[in-house]
């Protein structure tokens, strides 16, 4: 075997926020840390998504996980030395009245999630178009959030990975690892062009791609690449501070929009696209952006009239159960996952990132993990 290009005591495949995040953590434990990218650090689905770092609507047993996320959203750019334009600015979660069921949905949810620490205001009527008078007539109710927000995530995962370079961590962009595997006591990975790394632990935070690597250790997963439909418009007054997103069974009606200070409305959601991992190329199809538009305007009627100034996606990984693979490995000691998170991610990564150093660091957790085992799907399988 040739010379390894490092030896550390973790090796981390996936320059996403996960595994820059991740890298800056573990050093902060005194841990060497050797991150490697396949591209630029989060130039796929951390870079490319909605930014939006909010708490309600994920599943209960997850809320733990974001509301540790939230405490460093809230000290990022003292943490980074960096503005990732992170706004504590509220998220709404609105249904429609053809569905009033969902009222019943929103009630049930904001009750359960208030014994794990996130608080809930329901508004329907005058109360919800007092506040909120931007929505469509056929908005029925609303679930709001004040602690949640949203951020940049072109600036995130890049901010992290500086701040984890400055404590100590190497960090390998455009090296794209084709072979992993343990060899001995430690783990030894193969870049396309020859270069090898080396160290006894490894973990795999690589989107769209983790199947490729977590594979060579007996561990198929069955995730399917997609590609957000994004877009942005023209800068207008600043005047919409929270973001706001669709709760329906609908996927086409699933959008979201929010406002950056600069003034220009961000617009994610309805249809996804198609994406190639092995190509590092994802597509907006000129369709689905006119779906979204016209959902978009049903949700916010006054942004009807904007001008789209750019459209954009990414390679995200998505798998059957909209459940990330995150924890050890179950056949290979030392090896650990974050990957698969399947459009939702952003908010909670930074927490997973510090979960996973503190698992890889101590060995266990505060943060239940048992939903995200990689053996459920072994289990589905057999």
């Amino acid at each position: 075997m040739a010379n390894p290009v490092s030896v550390s005591d973790v090796l981390i495949i996936g320059g996403g926020l996960m595994g820059a995040s991740a890298a800056l953590f573990l050093r902060q434990r005194g841990r060497s840390v050797t991150l490697l990218e396949s591209d630029l650090v989060g130039r796929q689905a951390s870079g490319t998504n909605f930014g939006n770092v909010r708490r309600q609507g994920r599943p209960l047993h997850q809320l733990p996980l974001a509301n540790r996320a939230l405490a460093i959203w809230r000290r990022a750019n003292e943490l980074l030395s960096a503005d990732v334009e992170y706004l504590q600015s509220g998220h709404i979660r609105v249904c429609y009245r053809e569905r009033p069921e969902n009222i019943a949905k929103m009630e049930e949810y904001a009750a359960e999630a208030r014994h794990v620490g996130l608080d809930l205001e329901l508004l329907t009527g005058n109360a919800l178009r007092d506040r909120f008078p931007f929505f469509g007539p056929d908005v029925l109710a609303g679930s709001y959030s004040a602690m949640d927000g949203h951020a940049n995530p072109r600036l995130t995962a890049p901010a992290f990975a500086r701040a984890a370079q400055r404590a100590g961590a190497q960090v390998f962009e455009n090296t794209r690892i084709i072979h992993a595997a343990k060899q001995g006591t430690d783990f030894v990975v193969t870049a396309e062009d020859g270069r090898t790394f080396q160290a006894p632990v490894l973990l795999i935070t690589a989107g769209a791609w983790g199947n490729k690597l977590s594979q060579q250790f007996g561990e198929p997963v069955p995730i399917t690449p997609r590609g957000p439909n994004m877009s942005v418009t023209e800068p207008v007054p600043y005047a919409i501070a929270p973001a706001v997103g669709v709760m329906t069974p609908v996927e086409e009606e699933t959008v979201y929009f929010r406002q950056v200070a600069r003034g220009n409305i961000i617009l994610g959601g309805s249809t996804r696209g198609p994406s190639y991992p092995d190509q590092y190329r994802a597509y907006v199809l000129p369709q689905n952006t006119m779906k979204q538009l016209k959902q978009i305007r049903r949700l916010a009627p006054a942004l009807a009239n904007l001008n789209i100034i750019r459209v954009w996606s990414g390679i995200e990984g998505y798998l059957p159960d909209s459940l990330p693979v995150m924890g050890p490995s179950a056949t290979t000691s030392g090896l650990f996952y974050a990957f698969g998170f399947s459009g939702s991610g952003f908010q909670i990564g930074p927490g997973v990132g510090e979960t996973m150093a503190e698992l890889i660091d101590t060995g266990t957790t505060s943060i239940d993990l048992s939903h995200y085992d990689i053996a459920r799907f072994q289990k589905v399988e057999s």
